[in-house]
């Protein structure tokens, strides 16, 4: 497969990462008290501070950033940050879930395949003929 077909796919699954992660937290409101927490500021007795809101926030764009990223870098960069922000964000997926019900279950898994996806073809992608503008996907 060409490059340009990798580096679509990637994009596609930060995408898709980021839709789920996007939906888990919205269907969370939905959760019993849940909104009474969040105006109250205090979640599952964690206090929600300005630095828990900053890495909240830094951990979405780093997923944004993915889809542009995986579309721009070249070859070797954009291979070895997909499989390191991957790595990254599965960590952070599962330690988000330490203590999860069925509802966060089936989005953590759903995350977590994307994002074995996403490290997947990282691995396996290699330039063609040495030539890191025409790397291919495997």
């Amino acid at each position: 497969m060409k490059q340009e077909r990798t580096k679509t796919i990637l994009s596609t699954l930060w995408i898709f990462v980021l839709l789920n992660t996007f939906a888990r937290d919205i269907h969370e409101l939905g959760r019993p008290g849940m909104l009474e927490q969040v105006a109250a500021g205090v979640i599952d007795g964690v206090v929600i501070t300005e630095v828990m809101m900053l890495l909240g926030g830094i951990m979405f764009e780093i997923q944004i950033l993915m889809v542009l990223l995986s579309q721009i870098l070249k070859y070797p960069v954009n291979r070895w940050l997909n499989i390191i922000v991957g790595i990254i964000t599965i960590g952070i997926v599962v330690s988000q879930n330490l203590n999860p019900d069925l509802d966060n279950i089936f989005f953590m898994v759903i995350k977590i395949s994307a994002l074995i996806g996403v490290i997947g073809i990282a691995i396996r992608w290699r330039p063609v003929n040495g030539k890191d503008d025409n790397a291919r996907n495997p």
